[in-house]
């Protein structure tokens, strides 16, 4: 009773006159059109501020923690609709101006962290995991927060901390990057989407075979559409960042070994999961290259890997369904795509059914008309659930490796996040 008093006793005191409050909201409304007047020179000064986090917990209570701070040259991510995110993702990082208060960037992510947490082992365990992201670089303060969601879109936890230009404690590194070779131009480098291929697990007189391996998946994901057809829009790189071991952690088969990334099979158990949760390694690597999404190319024979929203996308580099998987999980690291199968076998309850998902290309039915006209198609399983979640076709790139083109709602996400980052 005493807090609804106060809350009242507040709201009474900071009524505002009808005048008034037409003048605070035209006040607001010239305030909104200055920020988003201001080019992208005005507020950052053309390098990449790097962010390590920890997060940490398990499925009942998590955190997040700064790590540390470094800047690297130039920025490599999007130059125009700064406070505007293209999908919603499991987590957002916002930068805020100190002296205003104004958003002047927002980025979704997904996180391994997020993912384990749906696991047994977050149940009784408490755990920690290396994230990494990239901003640019403020020229004055700024107030930078991240925010986990869960899979109802509630928010987990969220830190908030200060950025301060010339902080004696922040890093610099990339001034001598890691070796790289040149696959592709973008026809503006300037306003394009920059890709950096990585190789782990080559040794260093293994890197002509990666570079080959790379121009390979390169071509792999410029056959389909509508990557095919924004080709020119995108500049990729191959960074040789040597291993001492070639090949790839195996648990299961008690193989360990040393590697760039320290990439293995049997990520939270699963025989096929191959991923690196060395984020930080990951970035020391491709300090100063031109780069903002990553592919991660294992040079192993066995089947693996996976896709995680702005983070990575991490394949084996010799199997006859090389090709289908790198182009698959690029899908998931590029465009936040959902995987379109469900096994009988290995039900995952990723999705609630009274939520619709954010992901561009599966429903729940709870908002459909935000994704797709149903009239187009409408097939139970997807999301890893055989009954109550839907996809828009029979098959898809996202549901088998043996489809030859993704489907036409993913083409049309694709395409829509590709002229976010490119378009005027």
């Amino acid at each position: 009773m005493q807090t609804q008093k106060s809350i009242s006793s507040w709201r009474a005191t900071t009524r505002v006159r009808p005048y008034k409050r037409i003048l605070l909201l035209l006040c607001s409304l010239f305030f909104c059109l200055h920020v988003s007047s201001q080019s992208f020179d005005d507020m950052f000064d053309g390098r990449t501020l790097r962010i390590d986090y920890i997060f940490a917990g398990d499925a009942e209570r998590q955190s997040v923690y700064v790590d540390r701070l470094s800047v690297m040259p130039g920025w490599y991510g999007k130059h125009q609709r700064m406070a505007e995110v293209p999908v919603e993702g499991n987590g957002q990082i916002t930068m805020r101006d100190k002296k205003t208060g104004a958003v002047i960037y927002r980025h979704p992510f997904s996180t391994l962290f997020q993912e384990w947490l749906t696991y047994a082992e977050a149940q009784s365990t408490r755990r920690s995991f290396e994230n990494v992201f990239l901003v640019p670089m403020p020229r004055d303060t700024a107030v930078v927060s991240v925010k986990l969601l869960n899979n109802r879109r509630d928010t987990m936890t969220e830190l908030t901390h200060m950025v301060v230009p010339g902080d004696i404690l922040t890093r610099r590194i990339g001034e001598q990057p890691t070796p790289y070779v040149t696959l592709q131009r973008a026809a503006d480098t300037t306003r394009c989407i920059h890709i950096a291929f990585i190789a782990e697990g080559y040794t260093p007189e293994e890197m002509n075979i990666f570079v080959d391996d790379a121009r390979e998946a390169t071509e792999a994901i410029f056959a389909h559409e509508p990557f095919r057809t924004h080709r020119s829009d995108f500049n990729i790189i191959a960074v040789e960042a040597p291993s001492e071991d070639s090949g790839t952690s195996e648990p299961s088969a008690g193989i360990w070994r040393s590697t760039a990334l320290s990439s293995h099979f049997d990520t939270f158990y699963s025989d096929r999961y191959l991923t690196t949760l060395n984020l930080k390694d990951l970035h020391d690597l491709l300090a100063g290259t031109p780069y903002e999404h990553i592919i991660v190319l294992v040079n192993t024979e066995k089947y693996g890997g996976g896709g995680i929203l702005n983070s990575y996308n991490l394949a084996m580099a010799h199997h006859r369904l090389t090709k289908p998987v790198v182009v698959h999980e690029f899908g998931h690291s590029f465009a936040g795509l959902a995987d379109e199968y469900a096994y009988e076998n290995e039900p995952i309850p990723m999705y609630p059914h009274d939520v619709e998902p954010w992901e561009p290309n599966i429903t729940t039915l709870v908002a459909p008309e935000t994704k797709w006209d149903l009239s187009r198609g409408l097939h139970e399983g997807a999301g890893y659930s055989l009954e109550g979640v839907y996809r828009a076709e029979a098959d898809c790139r996202m549901r088998t490796n043996e489809c030859p083109e993704f489907c036409t709602v993913c083409r049309q996400a694709i395409e829509r996040l590709i002229e976010f980052y490119v378009k005027p």
